[in-house]
Parts: C-alpha cells; structure tokens; sequence
C-alpha cells in the first residue's frame, strides 16, 4: 500500500533536513540561525534560466533588512578542479561568509569543495588528505533541484583534479552542510529523461551499498528502504513532474542513498565514473546503463546477494532459490530502467572502442570497486566495457 509524505516534515541525520514543498520560505531564517549575511550560491548556469532558481532569488530578495547574496554559476555537469577554485575566488572576493549550494550533484559537490579553498586559497586538492584539520569551514546550506546524488547530505565531493584528469573523491566530516532543503517544487520542472537519469543514479546507490560486503545494518535499512521509495516514485515523478509526494519522496530517497553509502559502493560505480571524465557521460544515466551488467557480474559470482533487493523492489522471492531469487530481481531492474527510457549501449551516449583501455585503467583505480562484494580484475573490467560499449 503506498504512503502519503505529510506535507512538512524535519529530520536530524546528523545534519537539519527540512522537507516538504515550499520549504525554500524558511531559508532566510536559517541563513540568520548560522551568522549568514552575506551568502555566495553555487549553481551551474543552466539553472538561472529556470522557476526553481527565480524562487530561489525571491526568497533570497525576502531576506532580513542588511543580507545580500552573490552568485556564482560556472560549474561544470560533471565539476572539475576550475569550478571549484572560481567559486572560492568569488567568495573571498566578495567576503562572502557562506554558501548556498543549489542545483544537482555537480554544484552541490563544487560548493562544498569551494569551502576547503578559502579557508586555504592554493592548496593542491589532490593532496587534501594532508591536512587532517579541517574546521572552521564557512557554513554550507545544500538545495537540491535533481533527486539523484544525495550530495547535500554527504561528506564527500566529486572532482575532476587537474593533476590527475580524474575524478578524485575529497572526503571529511567538516564538508558536511549545516542545513539541507529537500523541497520538491524546486524539482517540478525537471525534464523526465534527467528525473529517471537522476533517479537511476539514487537506486544505485541504494544497490551498491546495501551489497557491499562492509558490516553497517543502519546504512542496510536505509537503503532497501530507498530502494522501495524509488521503485514505488520514479515511475509517477517521470509521468507526472508536478506529482508533489512523487518528487518529495524521490529527494528523500535520494538523500537516503547517500547516506547509505557512507558503507561504500560497488563496481557499477568504477564502471561509471570513467564515462564522465573521458565521455562526458552523465552519471546518473552511466550508473543506470552499467547496473544490470554490474549486477549479473556479481550475482554469479555470489548467488543470492539481490534476494532482499528483489523484496525491496516488491517481488515475491521467497521460495525462489538463491540463483532464481537474483535472476527474478535481474529481470525486474532491467525492465524498470528500460521503462524510464535507460536503456541502449554505451557507444549511443559517447563511449568509443579506442577509449577502452584508458576507461579499463580508470576503473581499476577508482576506489569503489575496492568495496564491491566480489573481487573485479582489470580483464573483469575489459570484458564489462566491451559487452556494454
């Protein structure tokens, strides 16, 4: 039986999430909350354009008598090292004393990331593990307007470094935000084939995470429980961009996916992130173009592992053995991403054959395929990008 969202609601996990549609109203309270008076948003331009951005700029232009913004909207779709480094600059430029991180993934991660340069201009990010010290970073406010990444709840960001022309996660407790907003209006105008895109990145997400082999049980919940939100509201979401619980449970989802994978992900997620740096690929739809194969990958090897998958997704398993349980779960997940339109080869989204061996060489120095719940070799990754491509 589906459930309703009440129309507002608040949760603490660990960082102050307000949801509901509208709740974008409160922002001027909250800047006030955290000694905010001076705000830089972080966006990409492709939203200045949109109701979700005007809306923004209306509740900004409410704010108390003497707080004034600055904006910033040079990120990248997938954000590489400039977009961060130029959202820093603008900051300490302007003697911002926060920032307002608005739109998808791509800018929630550079504003976050934005925050370690001005507390330290010129740092080389590559290195950002030397320096273990990290508080005193200016308090970040994450708007989502895409229910996919989770970024606004994570302590990591995703970057494209220009030393290495990869992407490099920079992690640490202190980049987490000080407020996040999951209000659904702000997703409303969200084209159906990002919505699905998007939605397919917060199922794998919840996929990866809940098999990957580390012992988390808090993180286990949440995810089947993701999974469950996802299977049960992107379908209506991509039918219907104006279906409110639909879009607020697909943020709430999405924000569960996150926080999910704080346990680690798996090597659909090794798969994908190379088809963004070197195909420029998005990633939600790299995700969902791998999930199947990455899938199968692991389930003949380790029989079994997507039965509660498959019970998430509301499949009757049960009296399936473990080889027919996987299979069940297999078809069903196939089916639901070509349902949402994500479906096809790789090579009808950029990907190439003469790219193959430098996709294989970042996959197998990508970091989440370290925590996958079988072993993948470099020749298990060649063999994975050739049925794929």
């Amino acid at each position: 039986m589906m459930s309703i969202l009440p129309a507002r609601f608040s949760f603490s996990f660990p960082t102050p999430t307000l949801c509901g549609p509208g709740v974008i109203s409160d922002l001027p309270g909250h800047l006030a909350e955290l000694g905010v008076r001076r705000p830089l948003v972080v966006t990409d331009p492709g939203l200045l354009s949109t109701r979700a951005f005007q809306r923004l700029r209306e509740v900004l232009g409410a704010s108390a008598q003497g707080t004034e913004w600055h904006l910033y909207s040079g990120v990248h779709p997938n954000p590489v090292e400039q977009d961060v480094r130029g959202a820093a600059e603008s900051c300490v430029r302007v003697g911002c004393d926060g920032i307002i991180a608005f739109g998808g993934g791509s800018a929630l991660d550079a504003g976050k990331a934005a925050r370690i340069l001005v507390r330290r201009p010129g740092l080389d990010l590559a290195r950002f593990y030397d320096h273990s010290e990290w508080t005193g970073l200016l308090p970040l406010v994450a708007i989502p307007t895409t229910a996919g990444t989770g970024s606004e709840v994570g302590r990591s960001s995703v970057i494209t470094l220009d030393s290495t022309g990869r992407k490099s996660v920079l992690f640490h407790r202190e980049l987490l935000a000080r407020r996040v907003f999951l209000d659904s209006e702000l997703t409303f105008d969200l084209p159906a084939k990002l919505t699905a895109a998007t939605g397919a990145d917060a199922l794998t997400h919840c996929i990866e995470s809940f098999t990957c082999p580390a012992f988390h049980p808090l993180c286990d919940g949440i995810a089947l429980e993701g999974i469950r939100l996802v299977v049960e509201a992107l379908p209506r979401a991509c039918a219907n961009g104006r279906d409110v619980d639909a879009r607020q449970k697909m943020l709430v989802a999405a924000a569960m996916g996150a926080v999910a994978f704080q346990k680690d992900l798996g090597l659909v997620h090794s798969l994908a992130h190379p088809l963004s740096t070197l195909c420029g690929m998005h990633h939600g739809l790299a995700n969902a173009l791998c999930l199947s194969a990455g899938m199968k990958f692991c389930a003949e090897r380790k029989p079994g592992l997507y039965r509660r998958v498959g019970q998430a997704c509301g499949l009757k398993v049960e009296g399936l053995d473990d080889r027919q349980a996987d299979a069940a779960t297999l078809e069903f997940i196939g089916q639901f991403l070509g349902s949402l339109g994500l479906k096809g080869k790789l090579r009808e989204h950029g990907a190439r054959e003469d790219l193959l061996d430098a996709l294989v060489l970042q996959a197998v120095d990508d970091p989440c395929h370290r925590t996958n719940a079988v072993p993948v070799s470099a020749e298990d990754f060649r063999l994975l990008y050739r049925e794929l491509i």
